[in-house]
């Protein structure tokens, strides 16, 4: 029943995406020089089951805890910025190896990573259907687009045929990995250092409509004036902050809502929030205060949902077209955790 209704599902999602589509130079054939790797429905043919099954787990996690979605959609981010050479390819899922030590355990993702089980009952019904066809790297990024889509998001066609890597990088990890107390400039270099731009960064931030960030992420916003926002400051905002971490003495598990307004949607109040002092994180707030250009980029998106909405569903397909390993390199995990 719950496979039917994703197959139904899926369908209604690419007549939404056809009837969608406007002109645009993001294609297969021209996502920078790296595009014409990936391909839109690739497993058509060797696996055309794979993504109403994703979808239904998908659809399952997020009924079962609605802030799942956003967990899987920075499962993908967090994927895609480690390495600019290998770009989305599932090295983040890989536990601790004897030849290396993963990423999960990197500062941006230690006590804030959530979902691999997720990822995990996934691959395992996949590889009942179709043995080692489905890569992790592209179940994360189908995962992402449905949790967007099923929040209330756009919808977009994934690349497909990222294949998976050998090893992963802690200290890569924590070295490229945005932090949330960054400055415009150093948000800016992250995102042209993996090849994106200052626009893309801006619409990829918006992900942070939904989810939630421990008190440790944020405490700078109470802690020094100077970090809160400049004169732009929402002191009300700060202090509900200061009071909620202030109940309990462990920052590593009390969580706010980065969008306390609709923390389960996926919608431009993000934006909204920022222009009244109500971003939760210190790199969300610098947006509108350190920069002219990412200020008017935030109130255009605010105005807009729509701009906001296309503009993020290409950044992310220019950002999951990232260097991906294909061909013969890499490989198809039968366990996302492990190499073969």
């Amino acid at each position: 029943m719950a496979m039917g209704l994703a197959i139904c599902f899926m369908m209604l999602i690419k007549l939404v995406i056809a009837l969608a589509k406007t002109p645009t130079t993001l294609n297969t054939t021209c996502v920078g020089d790296i595009g014409v790797l990936l391909q839109f429905d690739i497993y058509q043919e060797s696996c055309p089951e794979a993504e109403p099954i994703i979808l239904s787990w998908v659809q399952s996690a997020i009924s079962e805890e609605p802030r799942m979605a956003a967990s899987l959609l920075r499962l993908h981010f967090h994927d895609c910025f480690v390495n600019a050479s290998q770009g989305c390819d599932a090295s983040v899922l890989l536990d601790d190896a004897e030849n290396f030590v993963g990423e999960k355990t990197a500062p941006p993702n230690l006590n804030s990573l959530r979902g691999f089980e997720v990822i995990d009952a996934i691959k395992s019904d996949l590889e009942s259907v179709c043995p080692e066809t489905v890569s992790c790297a592209d179940i994360l990024a189908i995962v992402a687009r449905d949790s967007v889509l099923l929040s209330g998001g756009p919808g977009w066609e994934v690349q497909m045929g990222r294949r998976d890597s050998l090893t992963a990088s802690k200290a890569a990890a924590t070295n490229n990995i945005p932090a949330p107390n960054s400055s415009v400039a150093t948000l800016v270099a992250n995102f042209q250092n993996v090849g994106l731009t200052q626009n893309d960064m801006v619409a990829l931030s918006g992900a942070h409509t939904m989810g939630k960030a421990r008190c440790s992420t944020f405490s700078s916003r109470f802690q020094s004036p100077s970090n809160s926002g400049g004169p732009d400051v929402n002191m009300d905002f700060v202090q509900s902050l200061q009071q909620l971490c202030s109940e309990t003495a462990d920052s590593t598990t009390t969580v706010a809502h980065l969008d306390l307004v609709t923390p389960a949607t996926f919608d431009n109040q993000y934006y909204v929030n920022l222009l009244s002092g109500e971003g939760l994180l210190p790199s969300d707030q610098v947006l509108v205060v350190q920069d002219d250009r990412t200020r008017e980029i935030v109130e255009s998106y605010a105005e807009d949902p729509l701009l906001f909405f296309e503009d993020f569903k290409n950044s992310m397909i220019k950002m999951g077209a990232l260097g991906p390993l294909t061909g013969d390199s890499g490989e198809i995990r039968v366990n996302c955790r492990a190499v073969n």
